[in-house]
Parts: C-alpha cells; sequence; structure tokens
C-alpha cells in the first residue's frame, strides 16, 4: 500500500487511499427502513470500544428520563432510539421478525425476549462507530443478559449506565401538577417548569392535557412494578461496573503475543437531585469528562459561535 508522501509525490487522490465502505448512516429522528440496510460494521482494527457512548438510562415512572434523554440528543450527536418504535416499523415494513411479533401482538401475548433481542439488535448491529441511547429495553434481568451477550460479541459493548433516584414521595407529588402535549412528548410541570402560557404548548400553542395515568393510585403500582423488575437490572449493572477491570497480563506470554485490545468498561451514574434541572449538569459533566470524543451536534456549535460574534462585537461597541 502507497504512503501518504508517496500518494502526494505521485499524485494520487489521498481520499481514496482511506475510502471505506460505510454500512449505513441514520438521520437525525428519521428511520431507515430495514430492507436498506447493509451489512454491519466489523472493523475491529485500532478500533477502541470505550470511546463510544453506548448508554441505558433507568428511573422511576416520572424521574425525567425522557426530559434528560432529550437535551442529550439535542446537544451531542448521539442516537436515541426506542424498542417499541423499532417493533412498530419493523410491523410496518412486514420485516420477518416484524410479521412475527404481529402475530404474537394480535394474540395479545408477550414478545419472547430472543424476539425483542433481533427487534433492538436489528439498528444496533449498524451502530459500530456512531452514540446512542436505547429506551425500553431491556427490562428484565434476562433481557439485560442477552443485550449484554450480543454487544459484547460484536465488539460494541455497553459503556454507560444511568440511574435516576429520585424519591418515592417526590415522584408521587410531582403527577399532580404534570401536563404534557401528547404529539410531540414534551412534559411540563407547573411547580418548576410551567408553560409560558398555562395550558398551552410553547413550541406549537396547542393545548396540553393530562395522561391518564398521571394518578396516584395507578403510580402507586407502576413504582412497584418497577422495584420488581428494575431492581435487579441496576444490581446486575452494579456488578458490571464494578467487574470492569484490566484482565491481568500472563506471565508466560511473550510480548509480540500482546493484545492490544482495551478492555471493556461500563460506568454506571447515579442521579439524586430533585428536578431534571438538577440532574441534567451532572449528567452533561458526566458524560462529556467519560466521553471526550462526543462531538455537539453542528447547529449548537454554530449557534454558539454567532453568539460570541455578538458579544464581542457587542463590547467593541462599548468600547468606542
Amino acid at each position: 500500500m502507497l504512503s501518504l508522501r508517496a500518494a502526494r509525490a505521485n499524485k494520487y487522490p489521498v481520499q481514496k487511499l482511506f475510502s471505506r465502505e460505510i454500512g449505513y448512516s441514520v438521520p437525525f429522528r428519521k428511520a431507515l427502513p430495514f430492507s436498506l440496510n447493509l451489512h454491519p460494521l466489523n472493523d475491529d482494527h485500532e478500533h477502541d470500544s470505550s470511546r463510544f457512548l453506548r448508554m441505558l438510562m433507568f428511573g422511576k415512572p416520572g424521574a425525567g428520563k425522557g426530559t434528560l434523554s432529550a437535551r442529550l440528543v439535542d446537544k451531542y450527536d448521539i442516537l436515541s432510539l426506542s424498542s417499541g418504535d423499532l417493533l412498530r416499523q419493523h410491523i410496518a415494513e412486514r420485516t420477518e421478525v416484524g410479521r412475527e411479533a404481529e402475530e404474537t401482538v394480535a394474540r395479545g401475548g408477550l414478545l419472547p425476549d430472543e424476539v425483542m433481542l433481533k427487534i433492538v439488535t436489528s439498528k444496533l448491529d449498524f451502530l459500530h462507530d456512531k452514540h446512542w441511547i436505547l429506551d425500553g429495553f431491556p427490562r428484565t434481568l434476562g433481557q439485560a443478559k442477552l443485550l449484554d451477550h450480543h454487544l459484547k460479541k460484536k465488539d460494541t459493548p455497553l459503556t454507560f449506565v444511568v440511574n435516576i433516584d429520585v424519591s418515592d414521595d417526590i415522584i408521587l407529588s410531582r403527577i399532580s401538577d404534570r401536563w404534557v402535549h401528547l404529539p410531540s412528548g414534551r412534559v411540563y410541570n407547573m411547580s418548576y417548569n410551567p408553560p409560558r402560557v398555562e395550558g398551552y404548548d410553547d413550541i406549537t400553542g396547542e393545548p396540553l392535557t393530562k395522561r391518564p395515568d398521571d394518578n396516584p393510585e395507578v403510580f402507586a403500582r407502576r413504582l412497584t412494578q418497577f422495584y420488581a423488575s428494575t431492581s435487579p437490572l441496576l444490581d446486575y449493572y452494579k456488578q458490571a461496573a464494578k467487574s470492569s477491570t484490566i484482565p491481568a497480563q500472563n506471565p508466560h506470554q511473550h510480548p509480540h503475543q500482546l493484545t492490544f485490545h482495551r478492555p471493556h468498561k461500563v460506568v454506571l451514574k447515579t442521579l439524586s437531585g430533585a428536578t431534571s434541572d438538577e440532574n441534567w449538569p451532572v449528567l452533561d459533566h458526566a458524560v462529556r469528562f467519560a466521553f471526550p470524543a462526543l462531538k455537539e451536534r453542528a447547529s449548537l456549535r454554530d449557534c454558539r459561535r454567532n453568539d460570541l460574534k455578538d458579544a464581542i462585537f457587542t463590547d467593541q461597541v462599548i468600547q468606542t
């Protein structure tokens, strides 16, 4: 293979020397049909799997998972994936796993863990070098172990798990003040995040509504379900974070046989603020510290650049 210097000397197009096949790109908040997916990337050379944010977020109903996920996606170049959305897309596109899932859903049955894994990984397997947040999966310890095994096999292991630890009293007192804009999913709280005009969405001006399950009785049942299903998951990931250590070097191994593949490490971060506004700066700092390669969205960078230009111009005007 020609070196870069040789390529310049011979006037070869440099970009051709480093071109590579790209599996596919996912437009922000736009689903790509599964039939257009190419072969997933499996580029093992010099691939540091710990550089990429592959994130799960756990928290009680009403703890702020949706709000914090949306803020991360708005600020950084991160893809947000929902297991429910992926399931509906498979069914709509009549894929093989979609037809299988549709039959089970039509009978009112629960999808087997293996089927849900296929639905989720049908997208994750094409995001080898992307940052992502997965919502809605796993929900059980069995699903967590299946997902873990699959991702490690693909050399795309989980790297970040967030636990939003808000007390039950705060959750139960919060729901009475919560209003939502159903088409967009925007959530308002009259106590600490009210709309600009009471009863109406800030963006569209459309009326806000109450969720049918936003009452103490329903929430008490949902909290009971949360403790039963999610507590074992958190224990599992806490143990995974503790055991994410560098393996001991084999003293009988020749130096030329050493592997340069970095060990997998998962970070578990607990957020204990009473509101999303309290938890957001803590989460933002933790993500930036753990994943320095994570880039802000171009639109946000341009906005900050313009703000800086305006500030400089204003300062010059004041000085003159």
